[in-house]
């Protein structure tokens, strides 16, 4: 009855973060829409999980840490007349927003040239985009908070609730700022963004000198950095790995449709299977070894059969709503669909169980790079799970 029990939860937690993921289609669908735009130059469509991992990381880490400050009553539930704790996090996310659009940027040359066939003289390009809607994602920073004042207010569990609806939401919004900032720099040209970007720029410049020598605010940086540089990497693996797909498809609509509520679904899963193991490595259920992964069977199971189940929904979806939608058609895209999220959920699961072993054995902080780096790996190894299935099977 306790390993049903098991089996039930599991499924039932990974199912609502399903269902919050589904949300992801309508990013995929603007990404279909506007896929003239994305086929100008190579970096554009490369460069959108960069976008998409970076405003979840920032998100990732604002929730972890404002939820956590809220709890303790080091800042309070409103942004006026708040506590100096909150003013210099909020600050620093300022600054990591800025500090990680260049480094992408820089990483995403040093891809470009190897991968993608981009020449040193589109790095003003790649950085102006990403500064500019990034800097126009700063929208979202204020939206998470309030969501998390919200959130704090009622009760809401910031784990299971805040961050999945906020990610979703932060995913829908960016991937429609920048292809907003694309359309402009490929119609106006690149001085028609700048203004955008300057507005990150501004804040840093005002909050840098105000903040530099604070212990707290330094601290933030200093434990984010280091996931930053580590996941600038795994994005433009990711990003390599996009691009790749969009030469197979060759502009198959339905393929970048689902794109990101899959990515979306297979990090969720992937999250709440490492969760549940490093709960249970600290309740001493699990030995902290690979080998014990055969004991984490059931919530393993029960979360790749929501996976599974989910996969096939945003099929039906994405071909109904692009076309023409017949049985070979949606026989093609489940047999696409389904070997890339077992491919991807074996991997995922190996890779998670791993880092949750050594989250417990070393006592890593989630907030700051559990999350971020399993979202950036999981998003990483569901495109190259798409990327295998598509040469193996389209």
């Amino acid at each position: 009855m306790g390993n049903f029990q098991s089996f039930l939860g599991t499924f039932k937690e990974t199912s609502l973060a399903c269902i919050l993921d589904l949300g992801g289609l309508l990013a995929g669908f603007m990404i279909a829409l506007q896929l003239g735009v994305f086929e100008i130059t190579p970096w554009a469509i490369a460069l959108y999980p960069a976008i998409i991992s970076v405003k979840a990381i920032i998100t990732g880490l604002l929730t972890g840490r404002l939820s956590t400050a809220l709890h303790l009553g080091t800042a309070y539930p409103r942004f006026f007349g708040n506590t100096k704790s909150f003013y210099k996090l909020l600050s620093a996310m300022v600054v990591l927003t800025l500090t990680t659009s260049a480094t992408i940027s820089l990483v995403a040359m040093l891809f470009g040239s190897l991968f993608w066939g981009v020449t040193i003289s589109e790095f003003p390009a790649i950085l102006t985009v990403m500064v500019a809607t990034l800097s126009l994602g700063l929208l979202i920073t204020v939206i998470t908070i309030k969501f998390t004042f919200i959130s704090f207010k009622r009760s809401l569990d910031p784990d299971t609730i805040v961050y999945p609806a906020v990610s979703i939401l932060a995913n829908i919004l960016i991937t429609f700022l920048y292809i907003v900032v694309l359309n402009l720099y490929f119609s106006v040209g690149q001085w028609a963004i700048v203004i955008f970007g300057l507005i990150n720029v501004g804040l840093v410049l005002a909050v840098l000198p105000l903040n530099a020598r604070d212990r707290e605010f330094r601290q933030i940086i200093k434990e984010s950095l280091p996931t930053i540089l580590l996941v600038a990497f795994l994005v433009n693996i990711t990003g390599t790995f996009l691009k790749g797909i969009s030469n197979i498809v060759n502009g198959n609509r339905t393929i970048y449709t689902v794109y990101p509520a899959m990515i979306d679904m297979m990090g969720d899963a992937g999250l709440i299977v490492s969760s549940a193991a490093t709960v249970k490595l600290t309740l001493g259920v699990l030995s902290p070894t690979l080998g014990a992964i055969k004991n984490h069977a059931k919530s393993i199971l029960s979360a790749w059969v929501s996976t599974f189940m989910f996969f096939v929904v945003i099929a039906v979806v994405a071909l109904a709503v692009n076309g023409p939608f017949t049985g070979i058609a949606l026989g093609n895209l489940l047999l696409i669909l389904l070997v890339s999220n077992v491919i991807a959920f074996a991997a995922i699961v190996l890779v998670l169980f791993a880092i949750s072993i050594l989250t417990f054995k070393y006592g890593l902080d989630p907030d700051n790079f559990v999350i971020p780096l399993v979202s950036a790996l999981a998003d990483a190894l569901t495109t190259i799970a798409l990327f295998v299935a598509l040469l193996l099977l389209f």
